[in-house]
């Protein structure tokens, strides 16, 4: 049997709604997959797509179902407890893996599965979508334009739009755990909000701190530079609470307080509606500097993380289904170029125009 079916796991939450609205534009047969049973049926009726019932705990079933699929985009959060399962059960069967994660841990994670995954003659691309694309891409334009740089920062900054209840979920499990930085090539623990930078987006001043975004794996993988800061945009007074959360971490992990934290994030809005994300838009921005201290810098906004996700993971899924791909752990712009977020609508350069040089596959 011919492995050309895509299965879109966790179709039903926001972000995988959304890849399947999406989904037509790009031509690829889906199968709506997850746990929900009744939703999956009303999603496949309004798209015209078949759809399966399944449990990443259920291996058996899972590995069925992977036997005529040649890609998985798993959209299934939180990704520290489901990225496991869905990698292996794509290893036994020889299918790719792609998810849209941003927990750098689990970039870390997935990348122990290299070899297997080379001997398996899969490719495993976690960060399909806002984490990591726009900021790999930017990371790997800014290393090819200095190429001995040993410091890169990265930054983003959104305007607008909200949160799902999957993102929410997920940054309320790492509450209480700080944040982190990789220094001379090591992944280091460091106070969340510990650095700050200004950065002028449409001519205004916008405040950012460091926060332990996935380029903190992934920008490594991809260019090689040792020391990577991620900073993310806060207001002043965000900044001023940041610098006492180290004395309430205890509290912010306890079982009870992440329980609260989780029934508030479940009586809330599944997410950003359709006219808020398109209201809302993000900067990225990036700088590299060298031991020489010269440095080079840019930046570009993009559509709002969840729509931009959507796309990204539907163009990679394109790419990888006509058997453009590479095997073993890969990084968005590691596999194809610094180029790749341009191809994703909604981008659009910022300062200047980039001097793309695309990484063939």
């Amino acid at each position: 049997m011919a492995k050309d079916k895509i299965l879109l796991y966790g179709a039903n939450g926001y972000t995988g709604r959304l890849i399947a609205d999406y989904a037509d534009g790009y031509k690829l047969p889906l199968i709506l997959a997850g746990r929900n049973a009744a939703a999956l049926r009303e999603m496949a009726a309004k798209h015209q797509l078949t759809s399966v019932v399944c449990s990443l705990d259920d291996r058996a079933q899972l590995e069925k179902i992977l036997q005529d699929v040649c890609l998985v985009i798993h959209a299934a959060g939180p990704f520290a407890h489901t990225a496991r399962q869905m990698v292996e059960a794509c290893l036994a069967t020889g299918t790719h893996y792609m998810d849209i994660n941003g927990d750098l841990t689990v970039f870390e994670f997935i990348k122990s599965y290299h070899a297997a995954a080379v001997q398996a003659n899969i490719m495993l691309i976690p960060g399909a979508g806002f984490d990591v694309v726009p900021t790999d891409c930017t990371a790997l334009y800014l290393q090819q334009q200095l190429t001995d740089a040993n410091q890169l920062e990265l930054a983003f900054i959104t305007q607008g739009g909200g949160i799902s209840h999957g993102t929410a979920t997920t940054m309320a499990s790492k509450l209480g755990e700080g944040g982190a930085e990789r220094r001379k090539g090591v992944i280091v623990k460091r106070p969340l909000g510990e650095k700050h930078i200004w950065l002028t987006v449409s001519g205004k001043k916008r405040l950012a701190v460091s926060i332990p975004w996935g380029d903190v794996a992934t920008a490594h993988t991809t260019t090689g530079i040792p020391d990577i800061t991620t900073y993310t945009g806060v207001t002043p007074g965000m900044r001023r609470m940041l610098k006492w959360q180290k004395l309430f971490n205890g509290l912010l992990r306890s079982g009870w307080m992440r329980r609260l934290i989780q029934h508030r994030i479940d009586s809330s809005p599944p997410g950003p509606t359709a006219d808020q994300r398109a209201r809302a838009r993000t900067y990225v921005w990036g700088r590299v500097r060298n031991a020489a201290g010269q440095e080079a810098s840019a930046d570009l906004f993009c559509a709002d993380g969840y729509t931009f996700t959507a796309h990204s993971c539907l163009l990679l899924a394109q790419k990888i289904a006509s058997g453009n791909w590479k095997p073993g752990y890969q990084t968005p712009a590691g596999c194809y170029g610094a180029g790749l977020v341009w191809e994703v609508p909604g981008t659009v350069t910022a300062m200047a125009d980039w001097q793309i040089m695309n990484t063939a596959v």
